[in-house]
């Protein structure tokens, strides 16, 4: 699983028909200690309901075909999971507004 945070959406009017529906997010890979982005960007299915500015981890290669979402779609990412919080060393470098 990988961190990063959402900075976009990507939207494709020509598609596959199996990927019909589906939400796909612009995320930037970040270091989790500074929670500053690594310039380093991947187009992901959205599987959790993600949205802009949230911290996720997503998954790549044949683990993104194993969500409700994108089983049996052609994709090699996925997010499938929104952060809380992230603790290193005992200190909080993320903690989610909410």
């Amino acid at each position: 699983m990988v961190l990063a945070r959402v900075v976009g959406t990507v939207v494709a009017d020509h598609k596959s028909p199996k990927i019909e529906g589906i939400k796909f997010l612009l995320l930037e890979k970040i270091d989790p200690v500074t929670m500053k982005g690594k310039n380093d960007f991947v187009v992901s299915m959205d599987s959790v309901g993600a949205g802009v500015g949230e911290i996720v981890f997503y998954v790549s290669g044949s683990s993104a075909r194993f969500t409700p979402v994108t089983d049996g779609k052609p994709t090699d990412s996925a997010v499938i999971a929104i952060v809380d919080f992230i603790e290193k060393d005992g200190e909080f470098t993320f903690r989610k507004n909410k």
